[in-house]
């Protein structure tokens, strides 16, 4: 079997990864890609394709309204990518629906493909239509949800037995701590409830970047910057802390460092 695949990404970067590791699985055929949403949901109605890589925030068009207009008959698979994990990856897996996780590898990628193989083989169109439909509720819902208490630039946080507004610009970096995060300020560490994927929604105006799973920091007061053995980035903040990335995040790390080397531009 060999589906005739799509690529739907703004990123040249993102693009570049995806249609390298397609190139690698001979069950994948590229037969389009794209980093316009609008002229790919117009090439796919005229022509739709067997799978789409789709990244869900996209300038024009988010990939969820792209996902709105497919054609439903025949209905495509979908492999939904994205760098925001607070976009429910519960709700993605309750619908059987496959994503990529940015910064991901190509084992990752070939995981996802097996599966996507597998499920395109057994679901009818009408089946794939169905938990595309349901997949694109549930997340409209949960993004409006999150937008509606984006952006804060001040925020609560408790500190020993003393409730305290934080700026949050000062917020040097965040740590997920079960149902709680730590929010760390020079030299002071306060703590709010709430999970990192929302701290980072409603921090999304300042300079944070993950680092790993648990871990994001406002980039902003980083001040040294070294690599461990192994190549993860050990990141010395202002107020004195030391963060080390994940192997995971070590690709999206040294992008995001490598915008300030002189020379590169």
């Amino acid at each position: 079997m060999t589906l005739k695949t799509m690529i739907v990404d703004d990123e040249p970067a993102g693009r570049r990864v995806l249609r390298e590791y397609c190139a690698a699985v001979r069950e994948l055929e590229v037969v389009g890609e794209f980093a316009d949403p609008r002229l790919a949901l117009t090439a796919a109605q005229a022509r739709p394709p067997d799978l789409i890589f789709l990244d869900i925030r996209m300038s024009g068009m988010t990939g969820i309204d792209l996902a709105r207009g497919l054609p439903r008959d025949p209905s495509p698979s979908v492999v939904f990518v994205t760098a925001y994990d607070e976009y429910a990856v519960q709700a993605f897996e309750l619908q059987a629906i496959d994503y990529l996780l940015k910064p991901f590898d190509e084992e990752r990628f070939q995981e996802t493909v097996r599966r996507v193989l597998a499920r395109h083989a057994t679901r009818g169109s009408g089946e794939r239509s169905a938990a595309l439909d349901a997949l694109l509720d549930q997340l409209q819902s949960r993004i409006a949800a999150q937008d509606s208490h984006a952006t804060l630039h001040r925020l609560l946080a408790e500190s020993g037995s003393t409730v305290k507004l934080i700026d949050a610009a000062d917020v040097e970096w965040i740590e997920s701590d079960r149902n709680y995060v730590k929010l760390v300020v020079g030299r002071v560490t306060y703590q709010a409830r709430s999970t990192l994927q929302s701290a980072e929604a409603a921090l999304s105006q300042q300079a944070m970047l993950r680092i790993s799973r648990s871990i994001l920091v406002n980039m902003r007061f980083v001040r040294e910057v070294s690599r461990t053995p192994r190549g993860d980035f050990i990141l010395v903040l202002a107020g004195g802390s030391t963060v080390t990335s994940s192997e995971g995040h070590r690709e999206k790390v040294r992008d995001y460092l490598e915008r300030f080397r002189i020379g590169t531009r």
